[in-house]
């Protein structure tokens, strides 16, 4: 048994959350597609080279290491991450997914791709797009009077027509379009003319340059109401009834290339007569243009849908402008004309991709200046005031580097360096202040190497591990990161690429069958498919059980947890018992970052729990305890290695952790007369039961503040130190 005595909580924690602070520098391959919520390779990584490389874990991680032959499965694969680290490690990888998209994205991340041939064929993408729709996203420089100075943004306003006059307004929560601080000074639309003005207090903004209009900086949209400009009538939004919502176009940020050696700042205007044809150009071209991948689906009630519903969206179609839909059924037509399954899979995944930019929900961040994918948040948030990015993206001239975001350069460029990091995975290793890049000689990510004779197995199934039937003893470790209890609901939101891509690649394969990725046996909470908790348990237990079945003995079955509510783990407990399984450790680790969009602010936590599970094997003594106190004195040495790798803990932190241990200790308790033919509601009682004989988590809370443990709600820096062994002592229980 290793992982329990190799892993070093406070190496990894630092690990993690530098990985998770820039993800995609740290581990490009998750570039090739959006997934959510990817939990740090370097966790993964680490927990598999504790398991199965003699030595310590920190002398291992930045070596080359192979594990030819050792077999790794993943029954909730989603975006890859444990399947990558094994492969990456020499293991062959067997993954199960429900939903085809996490199926097909793990797949493009894993699949073999000839990058000089995908190079030019996305050259060649970019200059017919050029061709056809480039014209349309130049403009007038108002500086120097050139013609063809680059779009990188247009920026919209959500228009609704007033229930009593008839007659069109904007909607405008506000008319701070730029923040100082990337730009000079605060960039604010007067709310009477539309020109743009800079200037350098906002709390007396003066009057416009051009009207003379005093300026505002509130605008008159808010808690859904607003009145009419026209006629004073207050007006409720959104207007489902009159349809999805219209968009008046309102500034443009813009590159010109002449006048930035001598100018401070971004580039911003007042679209001018000249933009406002260009936009009507494109929508005449797109009038007059059959369409043949555009979706024609409608989109289906969901948790998530619904939202989409209220401001009157019903076609996944109708999320998208006039020019965006041009510029995506011709660049799905150009892509759909290559004979290389492999080549067209790797440009149709990128579109893809490019969907999240391209769409009217996307917002601009007024203080980083740059578009909000949809995604940004894990959810589709309706915003009053809308980004249409550059489609085809605009390549720095001098440093190669993309100015602006959301554009078809931007998506190849992340693509070329996520496969090219297949090819030589690297680390980054922190050393005195300054960050090397390690290229770990040896290792590769693939099912074939450029070059190389050796093959791994790489078995992806698009199917669910309720249902998987393996060979007793074929597996050397389980490695997953499961669905947790009425979480995001990946499917609603992925059915946004999905629509697309099955049109363009879905012909004769199975994976694209359905008309929607989601489906009734996903193990999500979801009140519009009516499932609860009691269908999330059984299905987490048929997985554990089935996986389990199929690990030789003692091998480990890994997870990572958390959840704000006690209650929703006990799942996670009852699928341990039902499968035979006993926890011999529970590791803290850094699994999200701080100021992830989705979570910044609510008091979520970052840690995850890592549940270390066999069926058979010795755990310490130390570990097995029932009083508070002495729960508490092991989370405090606990806490006390995550702050020396650079992770100061907050309250919500330490509960996760309390409620992982709980969890544990519970399983260990109740696995000698656990009854797997129970019903849900006895199963939970017990646990509860056993929860309550240990203290339960406010008592082991309280203990840990009578000693001092001072639980923060804000993170600041702290600097690492030290090491320290998990689990270390020889005073052992065997199971």
């Amino acid at each position: 048994m290793s992982i329990e005595r190799n892993f070093n909580i406070a190496f990894v924690a630092n690990l993690a959350l530098h990985e998770k602070q820039i993800q995609q520098n740290y581990r490009p391959i998750i570039t090739v597609h959006k997934w959510f919520a990817r939990r740090p390779g370097t966790l993964f990584r680490s927990l598999l080279l504790a398991e199965f490389a003699s030595g310590k874990l920190t002398d291992n991680y930045y070596r080359p290491h192979n594990f030819q032959g050792l077999r790794v499965a993943d029954p909730f694969m989603g975006g890859g991450t444990p399947l990558l680290e094994a492969n990456r490690l020499g293991c062959h990888v067997l993954g199960y997914d429900i939903n085809p998209m996490a199926y097909w994205i793990v797949r493009q991340e894993i699949e073999h791709l000839d990058l000089e041939a995908y190079q030019q064929a996305a050259r060649e993408i970019g200059a017919f797009l050029e061709e056809r729709v480039g014209s349309y996203y130049r403009t007038r420089c108002p500086i120097c009077g050139r013609q063809d100075a680059l779009v990188k943004y247009f920026l919209w306003v959500k228009v609704q027509r007033c229930h009593n006059c008839g007659r069109e307004f904007d909607l405008f929560p506000g008319y701070i379009l730029a923040q100082k601080g990337r730009h000079p000074q605060d960039v604010v639309i007067c709310s009477a003319c539309g020109d743009l003005n800079e200037i350098g207090d906002r709390r007396n903004p003066g009057h416009c340059y051009n009207c003379g209009e005093e300026l505002k900086t509130k605008g008159p949209a808010g808690r859904n109401h607003c009145p009419c400009p026209h006629c004073g009538h207050s007006n409720s939004y959104p207007d489902p009834e009159s349809g999805p919502p219209g968009h008046r176009m309102v500034a443009i940020e813009y590159h010109c290339s002449y006048c930035k050696p001598g100018h401070r700042g971004r580039f911003f205007k007042k679209p001018d007569r000249e933009d406002l044809a260009k936009f009507a150009a494109a929508a005449g071209a797109w009038e007059a243009l059959q369409s043949q991948y555009v979706p024609e689906e409608e989109i289906p009630a969901g948790d998530e849908t619904d939202r989409l519903h209220r401001w009157g969206y019903r076609y996944y179609r109708e999320m998208f402008n006039e020019r965006q839909l041009l510029g995506l059924e011709l660049l799905a037509r150009e892509i759909s004309h290559h004979s290389n399954e492999r080549l067209k899979n790797a440009l149709a995944t990128n579109l893809s991709d490019l969907l999240r930019y391209q769409n009217m929900l996307c917002r601009y961040d007024p203080y980083a200046l740059k578009s909000l994918d949809i995604f940004s948040v894990h959810g589709f948030p309706v915003g009053l005031i809308q980004c249409e990015s550059n489609l085809l993206g605009i390549p720095g001239e001098k440093t190669g580097v993309n100015i602006g975001s959301g554009g078809w350069t931007n998506i190849v460029d992340k693509y070329l360096k996520a496969k090219d990091y297949c090819q030589r995975p690297f680390e980054i290793r922190h050393v005195n202040g300054r960050k090397q890049q390690l290229w770990i000689k040896g290792e590769w990510i693939g099912e074939r190497h450029q070059g190389m004779t050796q093959q791994r197995e790489v078995d992806l199934r698009c199917t669910s591990a309720t249902t998987a039937v393996l060979e007793p003893s074929s597996l050397d470790a389980v490695l997953t990161d499961p669905p947790y209890f009425a979480n995001v609901q990946y499917a609603e939101l992925m059915d946004f690429c999905y629509v697309w891509l099955r049109r363009l690649v879905g012909a004769g394969n199975p994976a694209f069958t359905a008309r929607t990725t989601r489906n009734p046996e996903e193990l999500t909470g979801n009140t519009t498919m009516s499932r609860g908790i009691d269908d999330f348990t059984a299905g987490l237990s048929r997985v554990f059980s089935n996986m389990t079945a199929a690990l030789k003995p003692g091998a480990p079955f890994v997870f990572t947890y958390h959840h704000n509510r006690l209650e929703a783990y006990y799942p996670v407990a009852v699928a341990l018992l039902d499968a035979g399984l006993a926890c011999t450790a529970t590791l803290p680790c850094p699994a999200e970052m701080a100021a992830s969009i989705h979570i910044n602010g609510t008091g979520s936590s970052i840690i995850d729990t890592v549940f270390i599970c066999r069926t058979t094997g010795v755990i310490s003594r130390r570990l097995l305890m029932r009083e508070p106190e002495k729960i508490a004195a092991l989370i405090m040495k606990e806490l006390e290695e995550l702050e020396k790798g650079g992770v100061p803990v907050t309250r919500g932190d330490t509960r996760c952790i309390i409620y992982g241990h709980l969890i544990r200790l519970a399983v260990w308790y109740l696995r000698a007369t656990w009854d797997k033919s129970l019903n849900w509601d006895k199963k939970f009682a017990l646990i509860a039961r056993m929860i309550d004989e240990l203290g339960g988590s406010s008592a082991i809370e309280a203990c840990l503040e009578e000693n001092g443990v001072q639980l923060k709600t804000r993170r600041e820096a702290i600097v690492c130190e030290g090491e320290s062994e998990y689990g270390a002592g020889s005073d052992e229980v065997s199971f």
